[in-house]
């Protein structure tokens, strides 16, 4: 689950992490009061929304100006009428796509006198099992451009979580980032501050870009994109709080609701599957035969009808699925209740799109009996190969 930069940097003090003074502004009524309460002399306007490059993106209304969701101002009223313009508006950047996201608050923050701009994360290496901080000396808006044509420019240090941080892991941070004296002994406190963090909230990923060094020669936090493991969220309603639902797939949240795993993608093939693994092994066959999948969708292997219902409602309801493939091997899942949650969610929402079902497994004929005696035109196939190859046919026929 992803989060604000405001509400990152709300995180980020409570662990006693130096940011600048800044406020959300949620209504464009309550922009210029937000300003007037900061004390200046720059105030920058920070459009918030789930995604990076905001600095460099573009809003789709010409009435939001041409100069990107990051804004420097000279005065309150200017703050103001910068947040007035952004609110609403639809931002398009590299991590977007095209369609941009819209603009629901913003936030203003004091300016700060930047002497130099710095990369620092804190995230899972995923390789070596271990937690890892990432720093360069190149931060900015153009990080990703330095990964790709400069890697050596880009550090990592690994914690083994055995003897989890220790102080020498931030004096390594400090030299890789070239800091002495004062900013270097509060780059070690803003490790250790930023991994104790990470660890008492499940994070993913914890990245300041850029981490400036200001004038004074002390550190602050500019910018701050954080994520959290899904999966315990449970155990911090805190962090829960903090969900923005109007960034996420609405198909993805009605799917949390029903205790199902479901990622949107970009294909036309919508899949329904039981079981991770099969769940992969479908959309790569959707490749192998020419087409894109839909989504990833695993009903998991304890599916009641109800939640075969809601699985078929989600796939519908994506206008860009062209067929349905439904790919079941009953091992716990039983087949015939798969063929009686699609039968009824077929009647209950109708098919507008080729429906090819495999099944195998445990009560396999009674599903293929189900399937057969419902009347509904669907195509059946009696193994993953058969079953993707008539998929794709039926789409490029349709």
């Amino acid at each position: 689950m992803n989060i604000h930069e405001y509400q990152a940097k709300e995180l980020l003090r409570q662990f006693g992490i130096p940011v600048a003074s800044g406020r959300p502004v949620l209504r464009a009524e309550d922009a210029k009061k937000t300003a007037n309460e900061m004390s200046g002399p720059v105030w920058v306007v920070k459009a918030q929304i789930h995604a990076g490059g905001r600095g460099k993106g573009r809003f789709k209304e010409t009435d939001a100006g041409s100069k990107g969701g990051v804004r420097v101002t000279r005065s309150a009223s200017e703050a103001a009428e910068e947040a007035r313009r952004m609110l609403g508006c639809t931002l398009v950047t590299h991590q977007t796509g095209a369609d941009g996201k819209k603009v629901s608050r913003v936030f203003i923050e004091e300016g700060a006198d930047i002497k130099r701009e710095l990369y620092f994360a804190l995230l899972l290496d995923r390789q070596t099992s271990q937690l890892s901080f990432v720093c360069s000396t190149e931060g900015g808006m153009d990080i990703e451009e330095v990964a790709r044509t400069d890697p050596d420019k880009i550090h990592s240090i690994l914690i083994d979580p055995a003897t989890g941080f220790q102080p020498y892991h931030g004096r390594r941070v400090a030299f890789a980032l070239e800091l002495d004296g004062v900013s270097s002994r509060q780059c070690v406190e803003l490790a250790s501050a930023l991994y104790r963090l990470f660890q008492e909230k499940d994070a993913e990923l914890i990245e300041i870009n850029p981490l400036i060094v200001t004038e004074g020669g002390s550190l602050q936090c500019l910018d701050c994109k954080m994520s959290f493991d899904s999966n315990a969220l449970y155990r911090h309603p805190d962090i829960m709080g903090l969900r923005d639902d109007s960034e996420e797939d609405p198909k993805e949240l009605a799917a949390a609701k029903y205790d199902l795993s479901y990622i949107a993608l970009n294909g036309n093939i919508g899949c329904m599957v039981n079981g991770a693994g099969l769940a992969m092994a479908t959309m790569d066959i959707i490749k192998h035969y020419g087409a894109d999948p839909a989504n990833f969708l695993d009903v998991g292997g304890g599916a009641t009808k109800e939640k075969v219902v809601e699985a078929f409602k989600i796939i519908t309801s994506d206008s860009n699925v062209e067929g349905i493939l439904v790919n079941i091997f009953g091992g716990i899942m039983r087949c015939d209740i798969i063929a009686e949650g699609v039968v009824e969610a077929v009647r209950e929402v109708g098919l507008n799109v080729p429906l090819v079902v495999r099944l195998e497994g445990t009560n396999v004929e009674q599903g293929k009996k189900i399937i057969n005696d419902s009347g509904l035109n669907v195509i059946a196939a009696s193994h993953l190969g058969e079953a993707a190859e008539k998929m794709v046919a039926s789409v490029n026929h349709a």
